[in-house]
């Protein structure tokens, strides 16, 4: 029997489908909050990589957990930040879907 929870290539291909997921859905999503969720999406397939080669290929473990760290503290600002800008973004057009804010573009 294959055993697929030891193989690199599973993990790649699962993080690979999270990273693919997540830039479809930064493409396709009319809203910000929809964004922000793909935006997750690719940060966590990002990571799932990072984990996967510091288990099989690195001679230190702790770097891909060292790095996996500094994503998951880079997704928590994003995210707070981007909430902060949504809720701003709602006081004034009373509407989050990108169609209402060309005003924004500069």
């Amino acid at each position: 029997m294959l055993n697929l929870s030891a193989q690199l290539n599973t993990y790649l291909v699962i993080g690979a489908m999270l990273f693919g997921f997540g830039v479809c859905g930064l493409i396709r999503r009319p809203t910000l909050i929809g964004m922000l969720i793909a935006a997750e999406l690719v940060l966590c397939g990002a990571s799932i990589n990072f984990m996967a080669f510091n288990h099989f290929l690195a001679p230190d473990p702790t770097v891909g957990q060292i790095m996996t760290l500094f994503i998951m503290a880079i997704a928590a600002a994003e995210a707070a930040i981007a909430m902060s800008i949504l809720v701003c973004i709602y006081r004034d057009y009373k509407s989050i879907e990108l169609e209402n804010l060309e005003e924004l573009s500069g």
